[in-house]
């Protein structure tokens, strides 16, 4: 049975049981304590905690997940996968243990000619928490299992929780015995022959703080009881496919056959060969879903998931033989089998592939530099006697050139080191630890929600600024860092909650809108607008006047011109992005946005720079737009709705089923979207595009200035040329000409100096080749030229020096100049010295090292630098005694 197929069986087995089909929320995780959603249940947590009203009593889903923890043991075992899709069926407050049980022991053994998976039932056992004998009984009326197939587990095993205080409850799982081949007769803690493959959650009770599974207290029951499960796709799809791991399934197995055909090497001959392809099929489909779902490679957060996955499948191929890039002959292997279940990936293709395609040619080129510090790194080691590369070196490798430490370990293993992997996973640890923080911060300003869902449980915030800028309203509530509070004083810096609110909170890429709260004797200045929780706006003010408690009657007011101005930048951005559209074409869609009054910037999939030409054609595009005054509207629809209308979502967005539609100009640019717009694009002002940069691999960047700030640009400009114009004395079209002849001369003058200080510097050779000082016998020449000595002069000065002085000695030259502030040094040493044992590469190394920096280079001539231009004098007084130490040493 295909993976699609066990799919789609799922889905209307508990649709035709009433409940409601919800889609799959993207792959990043609105948690600012999680990269990406890890589970199934993780769009129904709100419903789960009390935050929000579920607006179904019965939901079925399958959601997208990726894994991250376990990324460097993929391949190595058969049971680690980054991707994976989690079914699952959900009761919030409707049914519970017996009908969960019933419903998912149906499906599972009910023949497959019926529409379920006609699992053989005796094969089939169930654990349950030890100490849930309703759970026991139930399997026993419900399934006739046996008590020698119910198998009762402990709290590590079978009870569920989300890790903090909250819904927790035993859960139940189906287990099947995969025969005595796969271990021994009621062995359930290996977990390969008794494979768990659909876990039952029985959530009824509230747990207390703790760690670990079992660490903390049971406080008591729900007042609702609600049922998650698990089922996992993968894991069903090679028990009803007949195969032994999750790479062999139809969905990942191609890739693999793909793999081995390009690079001439088999699948199952080698265990090292197996890793790798695993490796690639894995990796691939994960990078195609997460592109997909609008992650781009980056080296933050989940770019940085995406773009390690992505650079492990290509080392992967490399190191199986298969030197070209791989990518183009794998991306369409893997849509191939995923399309049937993800048909949105087909028409996104032009889009997913041009990010990785991109991604691919940008890691091929860096393995090149990476390899190359990779070698100086081995040899400083070996240099030193060490016979461990430090892991300050291989985090450097892994976060400046996407080196994975497995490639380290491989390449310094391959030159006979090991590699602290230790002190790399440390310094991993703190990066990690510092995104997460980061990620807070953006995301809440606090990770202890708990002071958001109190008030949130009074009821959701109304949003009045579609409407009006101005509305008279209550105070819900106040919060001192993430704690509710009673009152607050003039001068602190708070956070309040109002029954309704005209201010727009911070959201798709449009900031926060600004003004003030009023009331008797008080005054709140806004200083920011979020939403930490759903159905929940929070407003950031710092306290002018008054003293502020709950049930104040105010008015909250937004900035009239801050308002106007916003919404010509966000309408601008929509302009701005339909534009792209138009003149690139389908494939450039917006990844990201950030709009401010006067300014926007927009984010694309692309993967080369727009030249000047394209540049202006897009302007031209969005001001015709502009000047056509095309209508601006609003409408609200279903997410199925929506995209059937063509409306573009922004990736990495959850939507509720009702979603807000903005038109502009009709089909030109529809787009899913919350903000606030202006009523018709002649509002929005002009449209001046300033700038477009690359922000990734696959990824541009277009700036933009609209309305008043659009013609403050262009005034600014005006005045430039204007100033330019009479400096140097041209009109402004002949502007270009003027600058590029000036620019020549300039270019010659400088080219004519260098001369000069070249042949200046190179005339002090005979006067320094005369008089050499005697370190041991061995002729020294150890010269501060002046400064501004560029690197090349420098060597030449001390070949020139050199090749001046008698062959009948040995000869050692040194020559330091300080350039822009960085001193640079140049040995050169004649045959007779290094007859005497005497390198330029090691003398250069140990001057260097007085410049704060380093060097390196053949026996003959080295060269190198450093940052402490002080260090200068000591550099050459270093040079002269290591001579005489290796000369009487």
């Amino acid at each position: 049975m295909e993976t699609s197929e066990i799919r789609r069986r799922f889905l209307q087995y508990f649709e035709d049981r009433g409940h409601t089909v919800v889609p799959s929320a993207p792959l990043p995780s609105p948690d600012p304590n999680l990269l990406f959603n890890v589970a199934g249940m993780a769009q129904f947590v709100p419903y789960f905690v009390g935050q929000q009203t579920p607006p179904y009593a019965r939901a079925t889903s399958v959601q997208k997940c990726v894994r991250t923890l376990d990324i460097e043991e993929v391949g190595k075992t058969t049971r680690h996968g980054t991707f994976f899709q989690m079914n699952g069926n959900f009761s919030f407050g409707d049914y519970f243990k017996e009908d969960a049980v019933k419903f998912a022991w149906e499906l599972v053994t009910k023949p497959q000619n019926e529409g379920g998976y006609g699992f053989d039932e005796s094969v089939l056992y169930a654990s349950v928490y030890y100490e849930d004998d309703e759970a026991i009984d139930i399997w026993k009326r419900v399934a006739g299992l046996p008590d020698d197939r119910i198998v009762r587990l402990g709290m590590k095993d079978n009870f569920w929780s989300m890790g903090i205080p909250g819904p927790c409850g035993p859960c139940s799982e189906i287990l099947i015995d995969r025969g005595s081949e796969f271990g021994a007769d009621r062995d359930w803690e290996a977990g390969d022959r008794y494979l768990e493959f659909w876990n039952l959650v029985f959530m009824q009770n509230i747990r207390g703080e703790g760690g670990g599974k079992d660490g903390y207290e049971i406080l008591g029951e729900l007042p609702k009881k609600n049922i998650d499960t698990g089922l996992g796709l993968e894991r069903v799809a090679y028990l009803l496919q007949g195969v032994d791991n999750m790479y062999e399934i139809d969905e990942i197995y191609p890739v693999i056959e793909k793999a081995s055909e390009l690079s001439g090497r088999k699948y199952g001959a080698e265990h090292e060969d197996d890793v790798r392809f695993r490796v690639v099929a894995d990796h691939v489909r994960s990078a195609l879903m997460l592109i997909g779902d609008g992650v781009t490679p980056g080296n933050e957060q989940g770019g940085y998931v995406l773009r390690r996955l992505l650079r492990r499948a290509i080392r992967s191929m490399r190191l199986l033989g298969y030197e070209d890039p791989s990518l183009v002959e794998l991306l369409p292997v893997s849509l191939e089998q995923m399309k049937k279940s993800y048909p949105e990936l087909v028409t996104d293709f032009g889009r997913i592939s041009q990010v990785a395609y991109a991604e691919e040619e940008a890691f091929r080129r860096t393995l090149t530099a990476g390899t190359t510090i990779f070698d100086v790194a081995v040899r400083d080691t070996k240099a030193s006697g060490a016979h461990q590369l430090e892991g300050a070196k291989a985090f450097q490798l892994h976060d400046t050139y996407g080196f994975p430490i497995d490639l380290t370990v491989e390449m310094a293993a391959e030159q006979g080191l090991n590699v602290d992997t230790e002190g790399f996973r440390s310094l991993m640890k703190e990066q990690r630890e510092r995104a997460k923080a980061d990620a807070r911060a953006k995301k809440a300003g606090h990770a202890d929600t708990s002071g958001y869902r109190e008030l949130r449980e009074k009821g959701v915030t109304e949003f009045t600024g579609y409407q009006e800028l101005s509305s008279d309203s209550e105070v819900r509530g106040l919060l001192r860092e993430g704690a509710v509070a009673p009152f607050a004083e003039q001068g602190e810096t708070v956070e309040v909650v109002l029954e309704k609110t005209p201010f727009y909170a911070e959201s798709g890429g449009q900031i926060a809108d600004e003004g003030l709260i009023l009331g008797d004797g008080l005054k709140l200045k806004v200083l920011d607008v979020q939403r930490p929780v759903k159905g929940l706006i929070v407003h950031k003010v710092e306290i002018v006047e008054g003293v502020l408690r709950p049930g104040a009657n105010v008015q909250a007011a937004v900035d009239h011109e801050w308002r106007v101005s916003a919404c010509q930048a966000h309408s601008g951005t929509h302009v701005v992005h339909a534009a792209l559209r138009q003149v690139l074409g389908p494939n450039a869609l917006q990844s990201g946005s950030y709009n401010k009054p006067g300014y926007l910037r927009l984010d694309f999939a692309w993967s080369s720079a727009l030249d000047a030409a394209t540049r202006s054609e897009i302007e031209e595009v969005a001001n015709l737009a502009v000047r056509k005054d095309l209508p601006v509207s609003a409408q609200y629809m279903t997410l199925p709705e929506a995209r059937d209308w063509g409306a573009l979502a922004l990736f990495g967005e959850t939507y509720d089923e009702q979603v807000r539609v903005v038109e502009i100009g009709g089909p030109w640019s529809r787009e899913l979207c919350g903000g606030t717009h202006v009523k018709h694009s002649s509002q929005v002002g002009a449209v001046t595009v300033t700038g477009e940069s690359s922000v990734g691999a696959g990824v541009r960047r277009i700036e933009a200035f609209v309305g008043m700030e659009a013609l403050h640009y262009l005034g600014r400009e005006r005045a430039l040329v204007r100033l330019l114009s009479e400096n140097l004395k041209a009109r402004p079209e002949e502007l270009p000409a003027k600058v590029a002849d000036l620019a020549e001369r300039l270019r010659v003058a400088e080219k004519e100096l260098e001369r000069m200080r070249a042949a200046q510097v190179l005339e002090a050779a005979a006067e320094l080749a005369k008089d050499p000082k005697d370190v041991f016998g061995v002729q020294y020449v150890g010269h501060r030229a002046p400064d501004g000595v560029n690197g090349g002069d420098l060597r030449k000065l001390a070949l020139d020096v050199r090749g001046r002085m008698p062959n009948d000695k040995p000869v050692v030259v040194a020559v330091l100049s300080v350039n822009d502030g960085k001193p640079g040094v140049v040995i050169a040493l004649n045959d007779l010295a290094r007859e005497w044992r005497l390198k330029a590469g090691d003398l250069v190394r140990i001057a260097a090292e007085k410049l704060g920096g380093r060097g390196g280079g053949k026996d003959d001539v080295a060269q190198g630098g450093g940052t402490d231009a002080a260090g200068a004098g000591d550099a050459l007084s270093a040079v002269e005694h290591a001579i005489g130490h290796q000369v009487t040493g």
